[in-house]
């Protein structure tokens, strides 16, 4: 009876999923709803009869059922990274010349995909199961959800096919427009608040600690990236055709180009074309279909270089300009602000918007009183474009840039070449202080515990700090009597502090706040200066020597190292204890064939990465290079290397080495020789 039993089970949850692929993923329904409710009840009946035979995987749990108090947290294997993106036709072809000077030829394809307004997600999968799913989070890190992504009836959680044993997919959870109305109706009924869009339903859904009640929320889900750890697969089509044969849902509507403009049709189609979708979409993501090609692009710190966002013109709202603020950065930049006459747009009430600097307000004439256009246009603060001159009633005064510091009154400067206007009172300009130590206690700065903005202004306040080096010198003492601040807290915070000490150079480097010194270029000044010493005395020369570093960032060191202020928290900095010094493990040297020679490294390599091949440079006494000059000694060239590289190399006689003839010229068979 048992065997009768599981059997029934296993055929109707077989059955089951193949109805929920056709009518959800290949939209190709074979029965009707009435059948299927109709074997998902006789399932979930025989299910509550033999609990011994649970399985998450079963269809059943699409109607959820799990409760979960508290999230766990998983870090992801590889960043969940944003996109950079663009809103002009302009930057786009920027966009596509970058790449064509970096591989050096036009052989290259894009693939053009939708870019759906709901939130992040990635799936892991083993041999065939779902294991795991978790949120964007920070990027770093998300939110394990698997209970509650279980409920979305479009995903497959059992695979079929070849699927390799692990795998990780990455995709979009959002809700069509039409569910969420009729959600929305509900709650106005019921007298509820209403959701503001779709994008924010299917987030909080997400969240939920019921999973049940996740299931009573239609969400969808497409998936439009593959990472896996068998490198079988060459081009992001391919991955697209290989996810969808597995039974995943893979969006109908990307496509492959050619040439970028083939791009602007697409982008032109859709530009229109979105408007019948029944779900929200807010650009087009843009991606280089080549991997090899994508390995030799590479990343910035925050976003891909082979991929792009384009992003449609957002709805504009007109409403009128009341006055002009100005607010002071950490780097004492000024930017005015907008106060606005309340309007709504997309789902909020906006009240303020960003006039950028004083060349955006000359441009677009605006005046105080003037009817503007806002759009939100995917900034985090919504933005003026244009001004409704028609709307313009009298002689309005033109609008005068502030020329004092509005928080303390010093004379504003603006350097050559640049549109901000500066407050050069680094020293006593309250944001600029209080923002500095903001930044220098974040989490990817010195990440103290038991410290937040709040608390920095608590302090500077009460007068117990001014700069960052003053944070050492805090005791118990000095912050248990300040208000709101109990015991305990005081004691985490004095501990917090200390515990910061062992934060790694780097990261030090990057939360002193040196202007475009970013978290990138902290590691790289740290892997070329081993001590804070060595980057304070660091020529102009020396500093551009440092792969990715430019003038602009060379100046913004020396400058800020220039100042005995500066130079002198950095002693309090490190006789406090903190990490000034690179301890790093450097590579084992084992010969000095390459000593002094500088070598670049540029295509795909059969035998090893690219990475490795760096290493067995530097093992063998020789330096990295990013571009070819007349100073570089060898390339390295692998498959795919630019033609304009080769080029380059050519023109300047410069020795062309195969991996194997690399290999051979420093007598090595395997990284670790």
């Amino acid at each position: 009876m048992s065997a009768n039993t599981r059997e029934k089970i296993d055929k109707l949850r077989q059955q089951l999923s193949e109805h929920n692929y056709k009518y959800y993923v290949l939209a190709q329904p074979s029965i009707s709803d009435y059948e299927f409710d109709k074997m998902l009840e006789e399932l979930i009946e025989l299910e509550k009869q033999h609990p011994e035979f649970a399985d998450p995987d079963s269809p059943s749990q699409k109607v959820g059922g799990t409760i979960n108090k508290h999230f766990k947290t998983f870090k992801h294997e590889f960043a969940m990274l944003s996109l950079g993106n663009t809103y002009s036709e302009e930057e786009l072809r920027d966009f596509d010349q970058r790449i064509f000077k970096q591989l050096g030829h036009r052989d290259y394809q894009y693939v053009c995909e939708l870019k759906f307004d709901g939130l992040s997600i990635s799936l892991h999968y083993e041999n065939g199961e779902l294991v795991r799913a978790v949120t964007r989070g920070d990027g770093v890190k998300g939110d394990v959800v698997t209970d509650n992504v279980r409920t979305i009836k479009a995903l497959k959680t059992k695979l079929h096919g070849d699927y390799p044993p692990s795998l990780e997919v990455r995709g979009e959870i959002f809700m069509h427009r039409p569910a969420f109305d009729r959600i929305n109706m509900e709650r106005e009924e019921a007298g509820e608040v209403l959701f503001a869009n779709p994008r924010n339903l299917a987030a909080s859904s997400l969240k939920l600690q019921d999973s049940s009640e996740v299931a009573k929320r239609p969400l969808d889900i497409y998936l439009y990236q593959l990472l896996e750890k068998n490198e079988t697969i060459g081009t992001h089509k391919e991955s697209l055709e290989k996810m969808k044969s597995w039974g995943l849902k893979v969006s109908e509507h990307s496509k492959l180009f050619h040439n970028i403009d083939e791009v602007f049709n697409y982008l032109g189609h859709w530009d229109e074309a979105r408007k019948k979708l029944t779900y929200d979409i807010d650009g087009v993501v843009i991606k280089i279909n080549n991997y090899h090609h994508r390995e030799e692009l590479g990343f910035t710190a925050k976003s891909p270089r082979w991929a792009i966002a384009y992003k449609f013109k957002t709805e504009a709202a007109c409403t009128r300009l009341m006055s002009i603020d100005y607010q002071v950065g950490r780097t004492g930049a000024i930017t005015p602000v907008a106060n606005l006459e309340p309007v709504f747009l997309l789902g909020t009430t906006v009240k303020r918007a960003s006039l950028h600097n004083a060349n955006e307000i000359a441009r677009l004439d605006v005046r105080v009183g003037d009817y503007v256009y806002v759009e939100k246009g995917g900034e985090i603060i919504p933005k003026i474009t244009g001004v409704e001159l028609s709307k313009r009633k009298g002689e309005l005064p033109p609008h005068k840039y502030i020329t004092t510091c509005p928080e303390c009154g010093t004379p504003l400067e603006r350097k050559e070449g640049e549109a901000q206007h500066y407050c050069p009172n680094e020293e006593f300009c309250r944001p600029q202080v209080v923002g500095r130590i903001q930044h220098f206690i974040h989490r990817k700065a010195m990440d103290i515990s038991g410290m937040g903005d709040e608390t920095v202004e608590m302090l500077y306040e009460n007068n117990l700090i001014r700069n960052m080096a003053d944070l050492y010198d805090l005791k118990y003492e000095d912050v248990v009597q300040l208000d709101r601040m109990a015991e305990k807290s005081a004691q985490n915070l004095i501990d917090g502090i200390k515990a910061s000490t062992q934060i790694a150079y780097p990261r030090v480097l990057f939360a002193l706040g040196i202007r475009y010194v970013g978290e990138t270029v902290a590691k790289k000044l740290a892997a070329k200066f081993k001590t804070i010493e060595a980057l304070m005395s660091a020529g102009y020369e020396d500093l551009l020597q440092v792969d990715e570093i430019g003038e602009r960032i060379a100046r913004s060191i020396i400058e800020f190292f220039s100042k005995q202020s500066h130079r002198d928290m950095v002693s309090r900095l490190k006789a406090a204890g903190l990490q000034m010094e690179n301890f790093e493990k450097e590579k084992e040297k084992v010969s000095d064939i390459l000593n002094g020679k500088n070598i670049v490294i540029s295509g795909v390599f059969n035998r090893f990465s690219r990475d490795e091949i760096k290493d067995l440079v530097e093992t063998h006494g020789g330096k990295n290079a990013g571009s070819i000059s007349s100073k570089t000694h060898y390339v390295v060239a692998g498959e795919n290397m630019g033609p304009a590289k080769l080029e380059k190399a050519k023109q300047l006689n410069i020795p062309i080495l195969s991996e194997d003839e690399f290999l051979e010229m420093i007598g090595t068979n395997s990284p670790s020789s």
